[in-house]
């Protein structure tokens, strides 16, 4: 219910619309059920208003509204954040969905994009031209909130995280201002972007570095949950001996249905999700250490597009299932952490899972004070994430990932990728940060001094001496 500070004046509302390009949508608009749905069907906020927005001008004055009417700001990309921070009770949601444009320079290899793009947008585009950037594993993940929180996916041992193959943005700052940030503009900003979430504006251009990537060999490879310490401790001195071309990430999980064979169907795993940058010949030779630890229950690694691998996980997780998940890095896993996981390792619905997800190579070329993501010496990203599409199943899968979590967190490093933080306290944002967070402080006193863009993980501005 709105409190009297958000009581909107339908006077002012109209005047906004008026000069709208894109859809205001409020609490009784016919569509407006609809427009606040995000990815994680645990989370149920009823903003005041949501400003679908179409352009530029669009964001400017979404912010601008917000900010004159003291309204709390929410700012939605793809709308996969797991804590639900797309969406904010009472308050206005710059929604940034239907501006999706990606222009690829083939020559040069970037890409200029879009904040509402989704992954899959990107790599369609990119695609057609043998190109790609560093991005998650699921294609529906908005662009926006990915980059800003660092980005991990299948080439980051190669080409470093999202924000590492970030060259320049367009932002609109609290005030309604829209800046250009790259390394020779508003360096301090672009230097915050960097990791630094959405605490200091709204991205409305993402300019990407891209990579010659067409065709990876890649998939699954399952072993026995029984057999989850010796492939967890071989996985942990295989993978630093390793090129940078393969990329693996371990994970437990349930054996979905289709597209798996019937007398695997509902077995709890261990496994690797492969990709790998060189030419199919090779892969029997990379793959061999793997069959020898022990033998698998499944597999199936092959030549496929890039754009297919980016999609592999897409019809596990649709939107619309109850989501609980809580991360953190990983230095070392050590024999007491892998006995950890063995205790926790049966899922308990099928699309519960945890994922370790390297952050080595070309990630720790970087220092950790170039940009703000602050942990370039740690090895993996975990995330440990309870699935269900059942709300009645919302305690069960709770329970499972905070207890893996707390089981788990003691053998971790300090703090966690921000995108998979759920809200947790300024004290893990200090641990995800560490040495940055002062910085982070400054900047954000800069260019966000009243604290406008807090509906986030959230970076208080620096207190005035």
């Amino acid at each position: 219910m709105a409190t009297e500070r958000h009581r909107l004046d339908e006077t002012a509302v109209n005047e906004f619309d008026e000069g709208f390009r894109g859809e205001v949508i409020g609490q009784k608009a016919a569509g407006y059920d609809d427009a606040r749905v995000i990815y994680n069907a645990m989370i149920d906020k009823r903003p005041a208003l949501i400003a679908r927005c179409v352009d530029v001008a669009d964001v400017v004055a979404a912010v601008n509204f917000g900010r004159e009417h003291d309204l709390d700001i929410a700012v939605r990309s793809g709308g996969h954040n797991g804590p639900g921070l797309a969406l904010v009770d009472d308050g206005i949601v710059v929604d940034l969905s239907e501006m999706t444009g990606v222009h690829v320079d083939p020559e040069a290899k970037t890409a200029r994009v879009e904040p509402g793009c989704t992954w899959g947008d990107v790599d369609h585009a990119t695609h057609a031209f043998g190109l790609a950037t560093v991005s998650g594993i699921i294609s529906t993940t908005g662009v926006g909130g990915l980059t800003l929180g660092g980005g991990h996916g299948y080439l980051t041992r190669k080409h470093g995280l999202t924000i590492d193959n970030l060259l320049s943005a367009d932002v609109v700052l609290a005030d309604g201002r829209l800046v250009h940030a790259s390394a020779d503009e508003h360096e301090d900003l672009f230097w915050a972007l960097r990791g630094g979430g959405g605490n200091f504006g709204v991205v409305t251009s993402f300019e990407f570095r891209l990579h010659e990537v067409e065709t990876v060999v890649a998939g699954p490879l399952f072993w026995p949950i029984e057999e989850l310490e010796s492939t967890m401790r071989w996985y942990r001195d295989w993978l630093a001996q390793t090129p940078e071309d393969v990329y693996a990430f371990y994970l437990v999980a349930e054996v979905p249905g289709d597209p798996f064979p019937p007398e695997i169907h509902g077995e709890n795993i261990c496994g690797l999700v492969w990709c790998y940058l060189g030419p199919e010949d090779d892969i029997d030779e990379i793959l061999q250490p793997a069959r020898e630890v022990a033998e698998p229950l499944f597999e199936h690694v092959g030549a496929m597009p890039y754009t297919a691998l980016q999609g592999l996980f897409d019809g596990l997780y649709p939107p619309g299932d109850q989501w609980y998940w809580k991360g953190n890095f990983v230095d070392e896993l050590t024999d007491d952490a892998i006995a950890e996981h063995e205790r926790f390792a049966a899922v308990p619905t099928p699309q519960s899972t945890m994922h370790l997800y390297p952050i080595d190579g070309a990630v720790h070329d970087v220092a950790s004070d170039a940009t703000a993501w602050n942990r370039r010496d740690a090895n993996w990203s975990m995330v440990i994430a309870g699935v269900a599409p059942d709300p009645d199943e919302r305690e069960t899968i709770t329970d499972w990932a905070r207890d893996y979590w707390e089981a788990l967190h003691t053998h971790s490093a300090s703090g966690a990728y921000v995108n998979f933080l759920m809200e947790e306290g300024e004290e893990r944002i200090r641990a995800t940060y560490g040495d940055n967070y002062e910085r982070l402080q400054a900047v954000k006193a800069e260019y966000d001094p009243e604290n406008v863009f807090h509906v986030n993980q959230n970076v208080k501005p620096a207190p005035v001496e």
